[in-house]
């Protein structure tokens, strides 16, 4: 089969269509926790391959998805958190504009040769992102009338035949793979991407009953995709932990509040968790960016590392060399911090009205594991590397396209 390199990396085409989807915020015991509901997904990986991968730090939706399909790091592709502060023109903003990429799109890699390629998004916010360039089908859930900028027009409510569900509608996530299920099987796809939002995961643990149901229904889509003849792999782009105090409340670290309360009245905290959805996570998340004046960088880190439930704390150069980040893109300071800790700038900064009895969020390094599935066997290469946990979550493409077994 004829190659395509994309970013340095050769990926080969195949003769079936491959879907790669992105389960927003599963962690892997949401898996485990709903497996006895879940058969088609536990006969994909008896007959397929599984293990665990590593998703891009920080453990947000923008980065982790942008990583999946270009194939590359943040310092590569240049998205480091779904919000940012733009040092030269002074202002904070979404990273959610296409002119922030620095590199190709694998999707649009396979279009720009003649292949066709999709992708469907449940959040709106990825949607410009994921259809740079890709000149196909690109199109989210929650604004299923919109198109990406050189998107062509794909009317999915008449291709899954119902209204879409709103974005915090835990149907939403369904829908986004029934339209994968009804594109593959209504028109030639040779490569499809698939993301889904996680409301549910946000606002119910692994073994509640409601986030079973859900993996329960999802099931049946992920049987039918494999059923079609497909090559499908599932990843995440995050894990996902409860992250609330023992009175119920979300248990914050209000770090400019702090930082400026000690004198320090330049620092500016930003909370790349920071989008639309609010309702999800209030932006509190577990991995924040600080900027500041040069003369006081050692002692905010100093203060924030003595701070309880701050976990780490690193200057610009070694985050950017330890996580692959655009080094210019990130503040003076990153911190990280514990399992069950968030971060937030002040307190009349968040809006937690509906976060307040109860936040499960992400950001850190104890949502950077995350599942990694082929229904195919692997290569003992690729099986190799699964095996060994050297596998990235943003290797996706290049497990099913290169290493899955002919």
């Amino acid at each position: 089969m004829p190659t395509v390199t994309i970013n340095s990396r050769i990926y080969r085409t195949r003769s079936v269509p491959v879907v790669g989807i992105c389960l927003d915020g599963t962690s892997p015991s949401h898996l485990e926790a709903a497996r006895h509901r879940m058969p088609r997904l536990t006969h994909l990986i008896r007959h397929g391959s599984s293990g665990l991968a590593n998703a891009v730090i920080p453990s947000f939706t923008n980065p982790n998805n942008v990583a999946i399909v270009t194939g590359v790091p943040p310092n590569q592709n240049g998205i480091c958190g779904n919000y940012y502060y733009d040092r030269l023109r002074d202002c904070e903003v979404m990273m959610d504009d296409p002119a922030y990429l620095r590199c190709p799109t694998i999707l649009a890699g396979f279009r720009s040769l003649g292949y066709a390629a999709a992708a469907i998004t449940a959040k709106d916010k990825l949607r410009r992102l994921l259809g740079e360039g890709l000149e196909g089908t690109c199109c989210s859930i929650e604004r299923p009338g919109e198109l990406s900028m050189q998107g062509r027009c794909l009317n999915v409510q008449d291709l899954v035949g119902r209204k879409a569900p709103g974005i915090y509608d835990p149907e939403i996530s369904l829908y986004c793979i029934e339209a994968g299920v009804r594109l593959i099987g209504k028109t030639h796809v040779d490569l499809l991407y698939l993301s889904t939002t996680d409301y549910v995961q946000h606002k119910f643990a692994p073994d509640s009953a409601e986030a079973i149901d859900f993996y329960a229904k999802l099931d049946d889509f992920i049987g039918a995709l494999d059923e079609a003849g497909a090559i499908v792999g599932i990843t995440a782009d995050h894990g996902m932990n409860d992250k609330t105090a023992e009175n119920g409340a979300p248990n914050v670290r209000f770090l400019e509040s702090g930082l400026q309360g000690n004198g320090m009245n330049e620092a500016r905290v930003i909370l790349p968790i920071t989008d639309p959805h609010v309702v999800h996570h209030g932006a509190l998340g577990s991995y924040a960016t600080v900027y500041l004046d040069r003369r006081h960088v050692r002692e905010a880190r100093e203060a924030l590392e003595e701070l309880d439930g701050v976990e780490v704390v690193l200057s610009r150069r070694e985050a950017a060399r330890w996580f692959d980040l655009p080094p210019e893109s990130i503040g003076d300071l990153i911190v990280l911090s514990g399992k069950n800790t968030v971060l937030g700038r002040t307190p009349g900064w968040h809006d937690l009205s509906c976060v307040g009895q109860g936040l499960r969020s992400h950001g850190g390094l104890h949502e950077r594991t995350v599942p990694f599935i082929a229904n195919r066997k692997l290569s003992s290469e690729y099986s190799g590397r699964l095996e060994a946990g050297e596998a990235n979550n943003y290797d996706l493409f290049d497990f099913l396209l290169n290493g899955v077994e002919d």
